[in-house]
């Protein structure tokens, strides 16, 4: 029995003007930097930080589940990689804001000044 090919031209399409959408967002917040985004403050970060995050990780879900082929693993693979991914994340951030406060604060406290 012969396998029938199926095009994916359409979703093809459709996952390129998400992704090129979001990225001429991205681009125009870039340039403008909009006052009342960039001027005002969420958990220590200014807003308009926020919404590239958030909006890049929006092309990466797009990215790995369109051009990866998530879509069609089974629900414990695509736990498996994503529960992953965030650990692995929240590790890294976790590690950096650690040593980054306590090199601060060694700077900040003691006599060794800011020489570089």
């Amino acid at each position: 029995m012969a396998h029938e090919h199926t095009s994916n031209t359409k979703r093809i399409w459709v996952v390129f003007g998400i992704l090129s959408i979001i990225t001429i967002v991205e681009v125009w917040l870039g340039i403008e930097k909009p006052k009342a985004l960039f001027h005002s403050n969420l958990l220590s970060m200014n807003l308009l930080n926020w919404i590239f995050i958030i909006l890049t990780l929006v092309k990466a879900y797009y990215i790995v589940w369109a051009f990866m082929h998530m879509e069609g693993e089974t629900k414990a693979l695509r736990r498996a990689v994503v529960w992953t991914g965030i650990f692995l994340i929240l590790y890294l951030t976790f590690i950096l804001l650690t040593e980054g406060f306590y090199v601060f604060t060694v700077f900040r406290d003691a006599t060794i000044k800011w020489n570089f």
